[in-house]
């Protein structure tokens, strides 16, 4: 696949509930080995459009190509094997299990135990706090932890496609700034990652190109540098008062 090929294509895009529009026909590309945000406010629809993404939402019409194939109605665990995985919002940790087991279900789709063992490694190398905690109950983390476990645990899954939805939500700052570290991090090895974040700045800062919800709808869209200095995004989505000259 060359760098310029789209691995994921969103293509006219709805999802409904009840007969309420959610998401409306949208058009959304991420290339191969980008890193594309999705900001717009609470409501806006991004987590409903990573849930269709991931088969955990029917479609209510649109399509879905990811890696050069239609993956409408496809299951999740079936997407899993194919490299796309997403860490929920909310995390989805198991609280009972341990930090290592927790991981180990990123490993559930592999048979490459050594490998398995290595990536694990790698891991903790990433996040040295849970290598600490390795035998812990991930339940009694802090949620910044949490966090660091539901990422790990999307990386041992070995993702071409990594979709994350909120992951600063409700963490310290220091733990967000330690958290996009590691965004930057997976990135930087080439996978490719599908950004949702409330912090609109933070996920453009990071990004090479993005896009902005309302009310389901895609509204803007282009290089994150231009985003950053948008009159609207900066009045909307980063605290800054339109200049009404």
């Amino acid at each position: 696949m060359s760098e310029s090929q789209a691995l994921l294509e969103l293509r006219g895009l709805e999802v409904a509930y009840g007969g309420i529009r959610a998401v409306r026909g949208i058009d959304l590309r991420v290339d191969a080995g980008e890193l594309v945000c999705l900001i717009g406010a609470n409501g806006a629809g991004k987590s409903t459009t990573l849930r269709a993404i991931c088969g955990l939402v029917p479609l209510a019409g649109g399509d879905i190509v990811y890696d050069g194939q239609s993956i409408n109605g496809r299951k999740s665990f079936e997407l899993v094997r194919r490299g796309l995985v997403m860490v929920p919002e909310g995390r989805g940790i198991f609280g009972q299990l341990t930090i290592e087991e927790n991981l180990a279900m990123g490993a559930y789709v592999r048979r490459d135990a050594a490998q398995v063992r290595q990536d694990t490694e790698r891991v903790f190398t990433l996040f040295p706090r849970l290598a600490e905690r390795r035998k812990q109950a991930a339940g009694t983390l802090s949620g910044g932890e949490q966090q660091m476990v539901a990422m790990g645990r999307a990386m041992i899954a070995r993702p071409k496609l990594l979709l994350l939805d909120e992951p600063s939500m409700g963490l310290a700052p220091l733990m967000v700034e330690k958290v996009f570290e590691v965004v930057r991090a997976i990135a930087a090895e080439g996978v490719t990652i599908l950004l949702i974040e409330q912090n609109a700045k933070l996920a453009l800062e990071h990004s090479h190109r993005g896009y902005v919800m309302e009310s389901g709808e895609l509204t803007l869209s282009g290089p994150a540098r231009e985003l950053l200095t948008d009159p609207k995004v900066r009045a909307a989505y980063l605290g800054e008062v339109e200049d009404a000259a």
